[in-house]
């Protein structure tokens, strides 16, 4: 019996090391190539008249749109209205793709449930869209604003339709769930949040599709702004 108990305290012992190597190596494959620059692509360099915004709250990057432009009416696709202010005067949307179980059932840190967690990195849960209006956007070294070409917002903004599902008549399919705040809202979308695939990911992905700057790769939120905080001063 204590020969089976030693061969299964190794056993554990070897897993264990086995997934702290993993992690260091996942960490540092992010490192490395969140700071291999994708370069703007060369045609896209024409007259850059739209703002739109990196937002990180620290763990996930929401792209930030004006609400209204020749480009699209992004009000007439996520309805203020569905919200709790129900407020018609902003001016600003985020949007930002990530792992249901991660929206809907962990507000904050202390609330995740290892059996969320799990299914998120296997690749095993669902995904969801969050929508957040805004009054006013302000530059931080979380909050960077990036002037793009009309072609690269129209780019921009079909990879972000894209990302969300539709039922039948071709809507948003809206999530009715506790939202974090007054402004905020919750909907289905499509594709499967894992480990090499996260809600950074897809915002970095967002980049790529709009021919903007971008990490080649990255998990993590600092990568992203690692790549524009190179060249943005916050006044």
């Amino acid at each position: 019996m204590g020969n089976i108990w030693y061969r299964l305290v190794i056993l554990l012992g070897k897993i264990l090391v086995g997934i702290i190597l993993f992690g260091l190596l996942y960490f540092l494959i992010d490192f490395i190539l969140s700071r291999i620059t994708i370069a703007e692509k060369a045609a896209a360099k024409a007259e850059k008249n739209i703002d739109v915004y990196l937002y990180s709250n620290g763990v996930h990057t929401d792209i930030v749109m004006p609400i209204r432009s020749a480009e699209i009416d992004w009000a007439t696709q996520i309805d203020p209205l569905h919200t709790t202010a129900q407020r018609t005067d902003m001016e600003f949307l985020a949007v930002g793709w990530g792992d249901k179980g991660f929206y809907l059932e962990t507000p904050e840190w202390s609330d995740l449930k290892p059996s969320v967690a799990f299914k998120a990195a296997f690749y095993l849960g669902s995904s969801a869209m969050h929508t957040t209006f805004y009054k006013k956007m302000y530059e931080s070294t979380h909050c960077i604003k990036v002037k793009i070409t009309p072609t690269q917002y129209r780019a921009l903004i079909s990879y972000i339709q894209a990302s969300f599902d539709r039922d039948s008549n071709g809507n948003f399919v809206l999530i009715t769930a506790p939202t974090y705040g007054e402004n905020d809202t919750f909907y289905e979308a499509n594709r499967t949040y894992g480990l090499f695939y996260t809600c950074n990911t897809w915002a970095n992905n967002a980049l790529k599709a709009a021919g903007m700057k971008a990490c080649f790769w990255t998990a993590f939120d600092r990568g992203i702004l690692y790549q524009y905080s190179k060249e943005v001063v916050v006044q």
